[in-house]
């Protein structure tokens, strides 16, 4: 456990959005009579029940951390009152302060998550995209000057590393949607039989049908499933183009169309005919 001031604790959330990672905050927005903390007091919980900050220790404490826990689990977000022995609906915290407090726990964890392998034409049009849509997004290549933070303003993560090495330091969960656009065969390869390794619900790899299967039948050598439904290989949807920005295009609405379950289907289609 952490104490800090505020304003650590503050860099610290920042940091976590950042980074992907799951937590809830807990804020003291309300404080009555003889309580530990007053109101404005805030901690970090994290998942399996750490915490950073603190809203007064002890037995409202344990409390909170437990709520915290479960409503993350949950995916929600709560105000819930405590009784620390004013007599009061809530909470019963057993203890005898005197006091009543509101919580307010926020639920803090990514829907969706991008991690794009390559950093080139197609990797930077994807990214563009998908900070206008909103989607957080990692950026991994194995070149220095193309793995830099200042070209990628607006993402959660640049990460400069060997792409073989760079999966073991990437935050993929079942949430995480993977688009593999490097600049050779070979990283496409060695990403591919990466990605199936990991809990990812997406896998895309841009390519020549030749190309894919040549992969797909490489990574089945060293006994990868590759009929794995999660694979979308050659990637993005059939747009008519081949111009960066419009691959870009169709793999992000590739990754929304399998996000949301929708049919890709021309929307004056589900209305009948109307002419």
């Amino acid at each position: 456990m952490t104490s800090g001031n505020s304003t650590d604790l503050f860099k610290r959330i920042a940091e976590l959005r950042c980074s992907g990672a799951c937590f809830a905050l807990a804020t003291v927005v309300k404080a009555e009579d003889s309580t530990p903390r007053s109101a404005g007091a805030r901690m970090i919980v994290h998942p399996e029940g750490s915490i950073e900050g603190t809203v007064g220790g002890g037995a409202l404490e344990k409390k909170v951390v437990e709520d915290a826990v479960r409503l993350l689990s949950e995916g929600r977000s709560e105000a819930v009152e405590y009784d620390l022995g004013k007599g009061r609906d809530g909470v019963q915290t057993g203890m005898i302060c005197g006091g009543h407090v509101q919580v307010l726990i926020e639920s803090f964890q990514l829907d969706m998550k991008l991690f794009i392998f390559g950093a080139g034409h197609v990797g930077r049009k994807l990214a563009e995209l998908a900070q206008t849509v909103g989607m957080a997004y990692w950026i991994i290549d194995n070149r220095e000057d193309f793995a830099r933070s200042e070209l990628f303003p607006g993402a959660s993560g640049v990460l400069h590393a060997e792409f073989a090495e760079s999966f073991a330091k990437l935050p993929i969960d079942e949430k995480s949607y993977l688009v593999i656009v490097t600049y050779g065969h070979h990283y496409d390869g060695t990403c591919l039989q990466g990605a199936l390794k990991t809990d990812a619900c997406y896998i895309g790899m841009i390519g020549s049908k030749r190309k894919v299967e040549a992969l797909l039948a490489a990574a089945a050598e060293k006994g990868l499933n590759v009929d794995d439904e999660r694979i979308y290989a050659p990637v993005g949807l059939q747009l008519g183009d081949s111009s960066p920005e419009e691959i870009g295009v169709s793999i992000i609405a590739e990754i929304l169309k399998v996000k949301s379950g929708g049919s890709g289907e021309h929307m004056r289609n589900t209305i009948g005919k109307h002419r």
